[in-house]
């Protein structure tokens, strides 16, 4: 594999990494609902709001998309497809833990605290 090679892949899985996560995201902020974000006190597991995920998921869908984007006539090579699917398989996993899993149980700690 040419460094080339390298780089785009990992520039794949990257930006789809960021346009999973603009997904929760994006849909809180439609349903005008809180949820956590980097800018919640303390981040990533206090609540912030519609406005500000919508925000948040805005920038990874940008940063996502020019990541991932390429010239209509270059074809993507077997490593970046895989890279992309486990890219979006681990980050729905990781961000079911932690908005499922961790951040509830660190905001109980907190409350309790």
């Amino acid at each position: 594999m040419s460094i080339g090679s390298f780089v785009n892949t990992v520039r794949t899985g990257l930006g789809t990494a960021l346009l999973v996560n603009a997904v929760p995201h994006g849909v809180a902020a439609a349903l005008g609902k809180p949820f956590p974000t980097p800018y919640a006190d303390p981040p990533g597991i206090g609540f912030s709001s519609p406005l500000e995920n919508g925000g948040w998921s805005a920038m990874n869908l940008l940063a996502g998309v020019l990541l991932i984007r390429r010239r209509p006539d270059v074809r993507r090579t077997r490593a970046e497809i895989t890279t992309a699917v486990v890219a979006a398989v681990s980050m729905t996993g990781y961000l079911t833990w932690h908005f499922a899993v961790s951040a509830p149980e660190k905001r109980s700690q907190l409350a309790s605290a």
